[in-house]
């Protein structure tokens, strides 16, 4: 079950992750259950009932229609030269006419009853299907953020998408099928022995259990191809997907070819276990089709033998063809339920181990929400590590006071970012605590934590949906007049007036229609309308020309005036007027202090500063000599600056 920050879950006494996919379908079944008897939903338990009710029913129509066609075969086969009167021939041919009539309206039953139970169980099939993807989406989100840095998203989409369809197919196939077929050779087994003897029984009981054996000893053989046929085309996928999101890449590097070529590779893998997979399926479909007849061979000859002897009529020869006739539908779809629910089994595989795996970040069991005092942040003596390997954060201690400004600064890979994501929660710290206003965060719901801090991360990644919809997730509930103020606040409701669509203009996939300053400035937004008591701000201004940086800036100051405010800067300029400004170096405090002190200490930060000075007025003097340059990877070892305002 996700914490309580994904949502809420169906009340159930089985969870998904309980469901063995290499188990029985006994195991599935029990596993489903709950699912297609939801204990809340007293609507679909009656749909359930009525299902089952016109199941029997449909089967006992169904077994009325060979008596039929062998009442009417009997009539019509009469012996010649009776002696019978013209009364007697009226009734002769009204008798198989009747009969025949009779035959057609069981069928039409049949098929009715069939039908009004499918549609019946169809809401509660697809409820099932859709509380399970539900509580799959939910666990998703409860995963850590190790998890989804750790996935392809290409291929996790191919997984879920193949597994609710699985999930599909075997609640289909269980109930739908798999009943109805238990019951009908248990009524077909029934008349045989009371129509003939058990001669024909274990005629058809052998038939029964060889076609079984041989379909599950197939369907076995033919899982590893349909394994190894699933994993090239999930591979594909994520390439495709991998390539299609990196569009710009492959572009600035001339790679389509050799995108192409990955993506051919994997798609003739997909081929090869494609073909594997049609022509074991070809062999499968050619020994159920020669064991079946066989059986029904067997039964007609001794019935030949007893219409010879005298025991059985003509109608009983017809009886018993259209008997095993119609045994062969359930026992194909025993086939098939077998084949269908192992290859949905495997299919949903990935999926089951997703639910499996517990989420790293859990609310603790009496979790409280968090009380917002003031918002006084406080690490002490933090460590952390993303591999137990290589330790990232090794003691730090620091205190952002109610109201306060503090920055981090430090060259890349000294642990400035990590700090924001254990603020965040999105992992828990190895040792030390990390709390607010007293509060330890491994004490507070996930939810509540969340709620209080707002974040302007340095790469900005929009839904694609409109500049609305993405503003307006700062705070779902926020209305018109409340977007258009953030956006006012954020300096992007110009861009916005200038749009033909206004606030419904499409972003496009991760925002790829908006420049980077429109994104990152529409992620401003969406901070201001959530109005969070403490704010992060990891390089909120990075991707912003120098005009509109210090125009953001002074939003940014207005904004966080009176908030609990971390600042995370590659750019020192940016961060001079903090209350304190803390330099990470190798996962260390370095130096801490305020701009001017720590510039008169002429240490790391002092030489940080003159590096981003000189590569500044480096590209000052090309824009002067007429060039546009970019800095080189060896100007500096962090991004110049756009101002050397302070």
């Amino acid at each position: 079950m996700p914490p309580s920050d994904g949502g809420t879950a169906p009340t159930r006494p089985t969870k998904a992750s309980e469901i063995n996919p290499r188990g029985s379908l006994l195991v599935a079944l029990k596993g489903l259950w709950p699912y297609l008897w939801p204990v809340d939903r007293a609507d679909l338990r009656a749909r359930v009932a009525w299902g089952l009710l016109l199941l029997v029913l449909a089967k006992i129509a169904t077994m009325t229609t060979p008596f039929f066609f062998k009442w009417a075969t009997d009539a019509v086969a009469m012996r010649e030269g009776a002696d019978i009167s013209t009364d007697a021939i009226s009734l002769l041919i009204a008798a198989p006419l009747m009969l025949t009539l009779t035959y057609g309206f069981s069928r039409v039953v049949t098929a009715g009853l069939t039908q009004w139970r499918d549609g019946l169980f169809a809401k509660v099939a697809l409820n099932a299907v859709r509380r399970l993807a539900l509580e799959t989406f939910q666990h998703m989100h409860a995963l850590s953020l190790r998890f989804h840095l750790e996935r392809k998203t290409g291929g996790l989409t191919r997984v879920l998408e193949r597994a609710r369809e699985g999930i599909e197919t075997i609640v289909r196939m269980l109930v739908l099928h798999l009943a109805p077929t238990i019951l009908e050779f248990a009524m077909v087994i029934g008349v045989l022995l009371w129509q003939f003897d058990w001669r024909y029984v274990l005629a058809a009981i052998a038939m029964i259990v060889a076609y079984t054996i041989f379909t599950f000893l197939m369907t076995e053989f033919r899982m590893g191809i349909r394994a190894a046929m699933n994993e090239s085309d999930t591979d594909a996928n994520a390439k495709a997907v991998d390539s299609l999101l990196n569009y710009e890449t492959v572009k600035y590097f001339g790679a389509e070819k050799w995108e192409a070529d990955r993506y051919d590779r994997s798609m003739a893998r997909f081929e090869r276990a494609s073909i594997r997979t049609d022509t074991s399926l070809a062999w499968l479909n050619a020994g159920q089709a020669a064991i079946f007849t066989l059986g029904l061979t067997a039964v007609m000859v001794l019935c030949v033998f007893d219409i010879r002897a005298g025991r059985q009529s003509v109608g009983s020869f017809v009886m018993v063809n259209a008997m095993m006739i119609q045994l062969y539908q359930p026992l194909n779809f025993l086939g098939m339920i077998y084949r269908e629910i192992k290859q949905s089994l495997i299919d949903i595989e990935a999926m089951f181990a997703i639910l499996a795996r517990p989420p790293e970040i859990r609310d603790a069991p009496a979790a409280r929400a968090l009380a917002i005092k003031g918002g006084h942040v406080r690490f002490e003596d933090v460590r952390f590590s993303y591999d137990p390997d290589r330790e990232i954060l090794k003691g730090i201690s620091f205190d952002v006071p109610a109201g306060r400004t503090v920055a981090i600064v430090g060259p890349s890979g000294a642990g400035k970012s990590t700090l924001s994501r254990l603020l965040f929660r999105f992992y828990d710290v190895n040792a030390g605590r990390i709390s607010i206003d007293g509060q330890d965060l491994r004490e507070v719901s996930q939810e509540s934590l969340r709620a209080a801090i707002g974040m302007v991360p340095q790469d900005t990644v929009l839904f694609n949906d409109t500049l609305a919809y993405n503003i307006r997730y700062g705070r779902p509930q926020a209305s018109e007049e409340d977007v258009q103020s953030a956006a006012e606040l954020a300096q992007i409701d110009g861009f916005v007036r200038r749009t033909p669509k206004g606030y419904a203009t499409e972003v496009g996939e991760r925002g790829l229609k908006l420049s980077g300053g429109e994104k990152q400035r529409v992620a401003i937004a969406r901070t201001i309308l959530k109005n969070p008591p403490i704010l992060i701000l990891d390089e909120a201004t990075s991707a912003l020309d120098s005009h509109t940086e210090r125009e953001i800036q002074d939003a940014l100051e207005r904004v966080s005036r009176g908030r609990t405010t971390l600042v995370i800067a590659h750019r020192l300029s940016t961060v001079v007027g903090a209350d304190e400004i803390i330099v990470l170096e190798q996962g260390r405090i370095a130096e801490r202090g305020t701009h001017a002190a720590l510039m008169l200490r002429h240490g790391l930060y002092h030489s940080m500063w003159e590096r981003q000075r000189e590569a500044e007025r480096a590209r000052e003097t090309l824009k002067a000599a007429g060039e546009v340059v970019e800095p080189t990877l060896g100007a500096s070892a962090e991004p110049a600056t756009a101002s050397d305002a302070a």
